[in-house]
């Protein structure tokens, strides 16, 4: 039985990923492309992949819509034991999206921290933006793990606790969406969005001389529109990007009532408790932290 917030969140992410129309250009594909590589590096092409011999195999848990295996893990798909997991209705897109590109798989719905799955029985984990979604992101990390063999490594990018006013805003409008439909918060974005593309549009620049410490804001110059993203709201803005693109990630931060935000202390803490050595962090993204790890 999953709690009010797990099936609110559950609810969001099924309606998000149905609407492929969002999220399937190709100017958004080279974009998370990026993104992936940025984070993890070339993980189709790491050495590690001869640890697992000819068929590795592969846990996706919250796998949404496949998006992050097929990108991320490219032609390592063509041979892997696949298996992607989704509380919501979204692991249906996923095995659709997957049957498209002619690559085989087993996927099922369920709770990541409550999976009828063999524990020490997968070499690769991928945790791509999904634990903060639980209720309790350390539980689902521990939980997640236990299914990793010794040897095998984990993958997981998880959301970083920001500025006080970004922190307060964005749980302040979490709350005042959270209770609608997914169709009707979606539709309550549509003006931040749009206010995003307009900071965007502007293209002017803003020179803070020193950093004010109070509110957690650097010194430096930045575009206005980054300034409103990373201290004050997320509005996302992309000029190759559609509309509906844009939405899509304001959306998708917005409307889940579970989203977490995380110091890379309490990381590091979660992966000794769980026997994981970190073997690849990135501290760049001001959004989120992602992780290799591997199990002891």
């Amino acid at each position: 039985m999953i709690s009010e917030d797990q099936s609110q969140t559950s609810q969001v992410f099924g309606y998000k990923w149905g609407k492929r129309e969002t999220y399937e250009s190709e100017a958004m594909r080279v974009a998370m492309k990026d993104f992936y590589l940025r984070h993890y590096g070339d993980v189709e092409g790491a050495a590690w992949w001869s640890d697992y011999g000819t068929t590795p195999k592969i846990l996706d848990v919250g796998c949404g819509a496949g998006y992050t295996a097929l990108e991320l893990l490219g032609s390592r798909l063509t041979s892997a034991d696949y298996c992607g997991v989704d509380i919501s209705d979204a692991y249906k897109v996923a095995e659709q999206r997957f049957a498209e590109r002619g690559l085989k798989g087993t996927f099922v719905q369920g709770d990541m921290t409550n999976l009828d799955l063999p524990e020490e029985h997968f070499d690769v984990i991928l945790a791509e933006g999904v634990l903060h979604h639980t209720d309790n992101t350390e539980h689902a990390f521990k939980r997640v793990a236990r299914h990793l063999k010794s040897g095998g490594r984990l993958l997981a990018y998880i959301y970083r606790k920001k500025g006080p006013i970004r922190e307060f805003t964005d749980d302040y409008i979490r709350e005042q969406i959270s209770g609608l439909s997914p169709n009707d918060a979606w539709d309550a974005l549509v003006p931040l969005t749009k206010l995003g593309i307009q900071l965007g549009e502007l293209n002017v620049e803003v020179d803070i001389t020193e950093p004010i410490e109070v509110l957690g804001i650097p010194a430096g110059k930045i575009n206005l529109q980054r300034l409103f993203y990373w201290h004050i709201f997320k509005a996302y803005y992309r000029p190759e990007w559609s509309f509906d693109e844009m939405q899509h990630v304001n959306f998708d931060w917005y409307a889940p009532k579970n989203a977490h935000r995380h110091t890379f202390d309490e990381i590091e803490r979660w992966c000794s408790d769980a026997n994981l050595e970190i073997e690849r962090a990135d501290h760049e993204e001001l959004a989120g932290y992602s992780i290799i790890a591997r199990k002891r």
